[in-house]
């Protein structure tokens, strides 16, 4: 690949990468306007549309705290990782 055909293919990704950005503050100002409609109902159907704003409980594991009160375990237990990562600015 030339370097020419390296720069274009950058500009294109940049680009889909604004677009991204950009659907998805739309998609998150259309669901809050949903969510503001649906006030305190956690379902709703209009049409063929079924729209669903539940409270949903989740349990995770606090490792800053963990790692806070038995040090020795966490160092004991934590593996280190390497990986590349990719970016165009």
């Amino acid at each position: 690949m030339s370097a020419n055909e390296i720069k274009s293919k950058a500009r294109e990704l940049k680009e889909l990468k604004t677009m991204k950005e950009e659907l998805e503050n739309e998609i998150a100002a259309i669901e809050d306007i949903l969510k503001a409609a649906m006030g305190e109902k956690e379902e709703m159907f209009c049409g063929e549309y079924k729209l669903t704003y539940q409270t949903v409980s989740t349990s995770r594991f606090d490792s800053t705290a963990f790692k806070k009160e038995h040090a020795d375990l966490a160092a004991a237990y934590t593996k280190a990782t390497t990986y590349r990562r990719f970016s165009v600015r």
